[in-house]
């Protein structure tokens, strides 16, 4: 972004000093004098006058004023801008204007997703804070279709499967297993999109700087077929030109902000997500403790018999 900046100032200072230059010489003092007959010149001789009838009608042109050349103004509002822009320029705009909708459709739309899941899921942990197992925690949580009911669901399926293994270390091992598939998709899940926003915001000002490059190449081409260094002429190709960057900066600056934005919320949510795990492998270990102290109440009273 910083070099971005520096090269449209480098351009701006050029075009300016291409201005000042043509602004001196229209204006160097001198340039418009002419020798008339019988003016003495600085070498002492004198200019002979002529009888021809072209020169006594130049001489009778001498007191007249000067006619300026009219120079058309043209309107410089960014649509008209855009429409004489060129199509290489056109195409540009037309790119980063699109990059520039699909950016604040994924802040609306995550900004919904992401208010509706956290919601939902801290709603989803305090219903289940006075839970002793993982059944009554599910019966407390119903079809919520959250992340909690998805870990509460991994840890009853693998007391399921591992019932009548005595080793609890390699159940809660294979729950902590599962959960982490879960936690990963999840967050697999909540950023989607969130590269696309990435990409929009290194890349546009680079596209942008692209559009202006283009154009300030044709205007300059178009400087050497006129032959003429006027800022009026020069200017509008130009300031169509720096456009294209004026799109790239308005397409990058709000990408990078919501990307950094959904980058803070997005970590909040995933500590929710590490708050679901751990509430769920403490329910798992509970039931775990408590199937071995059932099997161990008939074998304490028959060995007191």
């Amino acid at each position: 972004m910083f070099r971005t900046v520096l090269k449209l100032v480098a351009v701006l200072t050029f075009v300016s000093m291409i201005g000042a230059v043509a602004f001196a010489q229209q204006n160097a003092p001198g340039s418009d004098q002419k020798i008339s007959a019988g003016t003495a010149v600085p070498g002492g001789a004198a200019v002979a006058p002529t009888a021809s009838a072209d020169n006594g009608a130049a001489a009778a042109d001498v007191g007249k004023p000067l006619k300026a050349m009219p120079v058309t103004l043209r309107e410089l509002s960014p649509w008209s801008m855009f429409l004489s822009a060129d199509i290489v320029v056109k195409a540009v705009m037309i790119g980063l204007a699109f990059a520039s909708l699909v950016t604040w459709t994924i802040f609306i739309a995550k900004m919904l997703e992401l208010s509706l899941v956290r919601r939902r899921l801290g709603a989803a942990l305090g219903k289940i804070a006075d839970s002793r197992s993982l059944a009554e925690a599910q019966f407390a949580l119903g079809a919520s279709g959250t992340v909690l009911s998805s870990l509460l669901a991994a840890a009853m399926r693998e007391a399921r499967l591992s019932a009548g293994i005595s080793s609890d270390a390699g159940v809660k091992e294979r729950a902590a297993s599962s959960f982490a598939e879960i936690v990963r998709a999840e967050a697999r899940r909540i950023r989607l999109g969130m590269g696309l926003l990435a990409t929009i915001g290194a890349t546009s000002p680079f596209v942008g700087l692209f559009g202006t490059v283009w154009g300030i190449m044709n205007s300059f081409i178009g400087i050497s077929k006129s032959q003429t260094t006027n800022l009026a002429v020069v200017a509008p190709g130009i300031a169509e030109a720096l456009l294209a960057t004026a799109f790239g900066l308005v397409a990058a600056i709000p990408a990078v902000i919501i990307y950094n934005h959904f980058a803070r919320v997005t970590k909040g949510y995933l500590e929710l997500v590490g708050r679901s795990q751990g509430a769920a492998g403490r329910l798992l270990s509970r039931d775990l403790d408590r199937t071995h102290v059932g099997s161990l109440a008939p074998s304490k009273s028959r060995a007191a018999e």
